[in-house]
């Protein structure tokens, strides 16, 4: 597969995405959008992937927001048709991945690409990183997720006050209010997202993916009914191979090997 304005590769179980337009801060234009929909859908059909990871090319952003060039002429009926399949269509397919997606952050991650973090799994930034969703300042509201997951992974005040306002913030202040799953120094950043990767890739891909979807399901209902689909998961585990490949291994104290089924 050939791209133009992203890098695609997978190794060991890991799938790599990066937004390679450093030019202008990787910003995403129309035709990067539909070559990471394109990508989304190569992952979901390969089962040897068991951790995808995005990030920006070079140290400047991860993603500085939508390519703003693209607004001239928009009208809301093109707005919509582009909510529906490169904004929200393409984010909520990046969430519902069956394997955990990583976000590895550094400089800008603004607009477009703090909703693009916020769709993936887990948040790893640099110290170097900064956060915002300042659409309010070009007369528009985030429209791929942000009003949403924002609220739900900060809290409503928090989320309101970064909306209404387009403040920018730090990586520190990002992982405090919990926008962040954990910061780094720049120059460990890929290192510990790899760490991060790999021990993912040494679990059960089945059981992770199962984990995955129990908290994604729960996240968008109410307390019972997560609590009654986490009942019918945690029974279905003990359907599989690996469960007891991981329960014997535990009791013969050597390292599992789990087959994902």
């Amino acid at each position: 597969m050939e791209f133009k304005n992203i890098l695609y590769t997978k190794e060991k179980g890991i799938a790599k995405i990066i937004i390679n337009r450093p030019e202008v801060r990787n910003a995403l234009n129309q035709a990067t959008r539909w070559e990471i929909r394109e990508v989304v859908e190569d992952i979901k059909k390969d089962k040897n992937v068991r951790v995808v990871i995005f990030t920006g090319a070079g140290d400047k952003a991860f993603v500085a927001g939508a390519d703003i060039t693209e607004f001239k002429g928009a009208i809301p009926i093109i707005m919509e048709e582009r909510a529906a399949t490169t904004g929200q269509g393409l984010f909520n397919d990046i969430e519902g991945l069956p394997m955990p997606v990583i976000a590895m952050i550094n400089g800008f991650c603004l607009g477009g690409g703090c909703e693009l973090a916020m769709a993936c799994d887990i948040r790893i930034a640099s110290e170097n990183a900064r956060f915002g969703q300042p659409e309010i300042n070009v007369g528009i509201i985030p429209g791929a997720g942000g009003t949403q997951r924002l609220p739900r992974l900060v809290g409503w005040g928090r989320a309101k006050e970064l909306i209404y306002t387009g403040r920018i913030i730090d990586a520190a202040e990002a992982e405090r209010i919990g926008l962040v799953d954990k910061m780094v120094p720049a120059d460990k950043l890929e290192e510990a997202v790899n760490h991060l990767a790999e021990t993912i890739v040494s679990k059960s891909p089945l059981i992770v993916s199962i984990a995955k979807k129990t908290i994604n399901r729960g996240m968008y209902t109410d307390l019972a009914a997560g609590l009654s689909y986490e009942r019918s998961n945690i029974a279905f585990c003990f359907s599989t191979e690996d469960q007891k490949e991981g329960a014997a291994a535990f009791l013969e104290k050597r390292k599992p090997e789990f087959r994902g089924k």
